[in-house]
């Protein structure tokens, strides 16, 4: 009974997710997205605390209860930056195209952190990349480890 007791805190006591030392910055998707994650969790943790069985309970609410605080301290903090106006200067928000050095050409978004998505044509503006080029206007050149980025486009 005890050894079942021990398995059981081990599971259900998951240490929070990383809060990102950066700035919350969102845009406005970026926020609802933030906002649904949240309404998910707690829609699972009220789903999970419904379970009769209070070892399974525990376990099934571990996930939604750790994501829950996760997401109300990233909507709580977020700061929403309205989409930009001028296109002469890449900044938060703006979709930037350029060509690297291996003649690969690549378009990303440049967002918050938790709605950045590389596979989904966005990137963080604390990643590397996204860093770079924030403050860059068409034509400029900025060195990514041993990659050179040439900017083509800001929309």
């Amino acid at each position: 009974m005890k050894e079942e007791s021990a398995e059981t805190a081990a599971e259900t006591l998951l240490p929070d997710r990383a809060i990102s030392p950066h700035p919350n910055l969102v845009t406005e998707a970026g926020l609802e997205a933030l906002e649904l994650q949240l309404q998910e969790a707690r829609e699972a943790y009220d789903a999970a605390s419904a379970i009769e069985d209070v070892n399974e309970r525990r376990r099934q609410a571990a996930i939604p209860l750790r994501d829950t605080r996760y997401f109300s301290a990233r909507v709580r903090t977020a700061q929403v930056i309205p989409n930009p106006t001028s296109f002469d200067i890449v900044a938060f928000g703006h979709t930037v195209t350029f060509s690297r050095s291996d003649g690969r050409v690549q378009t990303y978004r440049i967002v918050g952190e938790d709605e950045a998505d590389p596979k989904a044509g966005s990137i963080s503006f604390v990643a590397p990349v996204g860093k770079s080029l924030l403050g860059k206007a068409i034509g400029d050149v900025v060195s990514i480890g041993d990659q050179e980025l040439e900017i083509i486009a800001i929309s």
